[in-house]
């Protein structure tokens, strides 16, 4: 049998973040930190840690924490709230405390996501750090281009997180995200496996974001009773799952996306990368693809 995974992948967001493979780890509320993100790096992909999990010192130390555990780049995304929202009042943040720390700490690329971050980006992108947005919508997308950001991530309604009335599928994303977009796209919503992760770079996304695939690792800081749940219990085909997914009931809500369908064990995060590329490496080799390089850079 042949030995896979020998492949070199080459796109404009690999080139972008320095990373060896054009998968992204999803940004997580309460468990984004170093202990997922610095594995998810150290296997080759690009891990983030989720700046509101932490104080502003508290994110440089997991910043450093980080560091200690990984030699590769690894991004901070931060989770902008209007000020006039619940959260926000709640608990406010001071983003310019947050990215004083990622610009003292060298990182650098940043994502933002759940609302406009102009200001945000802007100062990201006077620093040299790449700036990266997360929407649910093309409109947002289009608007986060036209406000200076490198790239975008597009979740489709497939996702698990909050959703947006008008919000499409993940295909339907990327389609029109071709069409109308001049900056380079990630794929995100219910992709957990090699086809999903392949078929993406073929509809022209420059790297695809997984978030519920990530949860199923054993890096994870979650409880391994709900990554088991996902695997024994999670049904894509569950009318209820169906409703909490795709008609807008997730908040307060610990359904995962789509994505459950294909999780079939829990991995560390590099058998779990290392799957993912050689089972997408075979399945191009089996149609017959002979280059040693996959690269993307150039269409």
């Amino acid at each position: 049998m042949r030995d896979y995974n020998k492949m070199r992948w080459v796109t404009k967001i690999t080139k972008m973040l320095g990373c060896k493979y054009p998968l992204i780890q999803g940004a997580f509320s309460f468990f984004g930190t170093a202990d997922l993100a610095a594995p998810v790096s150290d296997a080759g992909g690009f891990g983030i840690i989720t700046a509101h999990n932490f104080t502003p010192e508290g994110l440089r130390d997991e910043i450093i924490r980080a560091k200690s555990m990984t030699n590769n780049p690894f991004g901070v995304n931060f989770t902008v709230m209007p000020r006039t929202s619940a959260d926000f009042v709640e608990t406010p943040r001071d983003y310019k405390k947050y990215i004083d720390v990622v610009i003292d700490e060298g990182i650098k690329t940043c994502f933002t996501s759940a609302y406009k971050a102009k200001e945000i980006g802007e100062r990201l992108k006077d620093n040299e750090i790449n700036w990266i947005h997360k929407c649910a919508i093309m409109k947002h997308a289009l608007k986060a281009e036209k406000d200076g950001a490198d790239a975008v991530v597009i979740v489709g309604l497939e996702g698990t997180g909050y959703k947006n009335p008008i919000q499409n599928t993940t295909m339907i994303n990327m389609v029109m995200a071709n069409r109308l977009l001049r900056i380079p796209f990630i794929a995100a919503g219910g992709i957990g496996d090699a086809r999903g992760f392949l078929g993406s770079l073929a509809m022209g996304a420059e790297a695809v974001y997984m978030g519920t695939a990530f949860m199923a690792t054993k890096e994870c800081p979650i409880p391994e009773n709900f990554k088991r749940d996902m695997i024994v219990k999670q049904d894509c085909f569950d009318p209820k799952m169906y409703e909490r997914l795709y008609h807008h009931k997730l908040k307060d809500s610990g359904t995962p996306s789509m994505a459950v369908g294909v999780i079939d064990d829990i991995l560390t995060a590099k058998e779990f990368i290392e799957k993912i590329m050689k089972d997408a490496e075979g399945m191009l080799r089996r149609l017959g693809f002979n280059s040693d390089c996959f690269d993307t850079t150039n269409i």
